[in-house]
């Protein structure tokens, strides 16, 4: 069995390219066109824009997260997380790429769920970078529990009828339609009455009622919409995947989705290391460079161990996708990248933050908006916490309890047992003594 930690010299020149390209061309948006990302494009946000997604195509880099089949690339998981690794730097990169949340999500289960007529309205225009998407799954009141949601749709004749409210729909204010998972059989296990829909944001009752900011942002100009469905009507044809299906679908898009934040958040992570790092090397105080200081070496010590362990399991969590083409087979270790994954970013932004001292607080710089996505990236596509629950779980289906009083490696016993198994080896070594 054989063991490589290098990537195949053809894959590193792209990637190496793709890291000159970012730095060059792409992190520059982020100061001209500061969180617009999902904005819709301007005549000016074209010109600069267009002719560096054709770049990325020409380069054969565009969607690379689907296979070729179903309209990507199909260079796997394993690739895609090298790749992210570069693009998590800038918040433009996923967007000239055509990686971008939730987007990429959306499509993965509208390429793997939707019928052909599904995929032509939707999903080419999504990979073709000509639209926005929403997955709008959050209830105000449910959190973190599905089985509390409420919004349901009714059949009336060859349409359905959607009523409720659903919270946190990101991008919905510039999607042009929204995936949306409702109650379709309030009668039977949540886990087999709720269905998804797709939904044009144009359909008459889809009201957005504000849209939620982060923390920071100015009220009602944020991307994360609290929605009104009040009687929208859908036709048949518009439910996504089997009626009932909305869990399998779910988990197609979230085990997709949590993983690839977990790749974008390495970046952002490294990118707070090399802050911290040239800010260490930079600034002399009580007679020395902080890079001399043992309390900055620790916080660099400490960073770099974190992300390295961090940066390892994510990769090798690609490598079982690739492997398996199961995300539920691999779920166990997508959880547990999820929830390390805030901790990660968020010690070491924090870190970084205090070696650059006041102006690390600052807008000035970055590093507080890294130690705010921490927080965000806690609670996005389920909470720390509920991913601990299912790790734990699923752990301990590998194991067993004790079978009698005592724990399996309580020493006494062992000895006994040790002392039973050589018994007679050790009588003949006693008896030639």
């Amino acid at each position: 069995m054989g063991w490589d930690f290098e990537t195949d010299p053809e894959y590193q020149k792209k990637l190496d390219w793709v890291d000159e390209f970012v730095r060059e061309e792409v992190e520059p948006l982020d100061h001209i066109f500061p969180h617009q990302q999902f904005d819709p494009m301007t005549d000016e946000m074209r010109r600069v824009i267009n002719p560096l997604k054709e770049e990325v195509r020409r380069q054969g880099l565009w969607a690379t997260h689907l296979a070729p089949e179903l309209g990507g690339q199909g260079f796997g998981q394993l690739k895609l997380a090298l790749l992210n690794e570069i693009l998590g730097r800038t918040l433009w990169a996923s967007v000239v790429f055509g990686t971008q949340a939730p987007d990429t999500g959306n499509a993965e289960i509208i390429a793997h769920y939707g019928t052909q007529a599904q995929k032509d309205k939707y999903l080419q225009p999504l990979l073709d970078g000509e639209c926005f998407s929403s997955y709008s799954m959050t209830e105000p009141h449910g959190g973190s529990d599905p089985t509390q949601f409420t919004c349901r749709a009714v059949k009336e004749g060859d349409e359905w009828v959607i009523n409720g409210w659903k919270y946190f729909s990101s991008n919905a204010k510039t999607a042009s339609f929204l995936i949306v998972m409702v109650v379709t059989n309030p009668d039977v296990s949540a886990y087999r009455g709720m269905s998804m829909f797709l939904v044009p944001t144009d359909t008459p009752g889809v009201n957005i009622v504000r849209n939620v900011g982060l923390f920071g942002e100015p009220m009602n100009e944020g991307y994360h919409a609290l929605i009104h469905y009040e009687d929208v009507r859908v036709p048949a044809d518009a439910l996504l995947g089997e009626e009932g299906q909305a869990f399998a679908v779910a988990q197609t898009r979230l085990g997709g989705g949590r993983i690839h934040h977990a790749m974008r958040t390495i970046g952002l992570a490294n990118k707070a290391l090399d802050m911290m790092c040239e800010r260490a090397l930079s600034r002399t105080t009580q007679g020395g460079l902080l890079a001399d200081k043992q309390l900055v070496q620790g916080f660099i010590a400490d960073s770099y161990a974190q992300l390295a362990q961090f940066r390892l399991f994510v990769l090798y969590t690609a490598w079982e996708i690739d492997r398996y083409n199961d995300y539920n087979r691999v779920r166990k270790d997508i959880a547990t990248a999820k929830f390390v994954m805030p901790a990660v970013l968020h010690d070491i932004a924090w870190r970084a933050m205090q070696v650059h001292g006041a102006l690390g607080t600052t807008n000035e710089m970055p590093l507080f908006q890294y130690v705010h996505l921490a927080a965000v990236l806690g609670l996005a596509d389920g909470p720390t916490e509920v991913h601990k629950v299912t790790v734990a779980r699923q752990v301990l289906r590998d194991h067993t309890p004790a079978a009698g009083m005592w724990p399996s490696e309580w020493i006494p016993g062992k000895t006994e047992e040790a002392q039973r198994k050589f018994a007679s080896v050790l009588d003949l070594e006693i008896g030639n003594l």
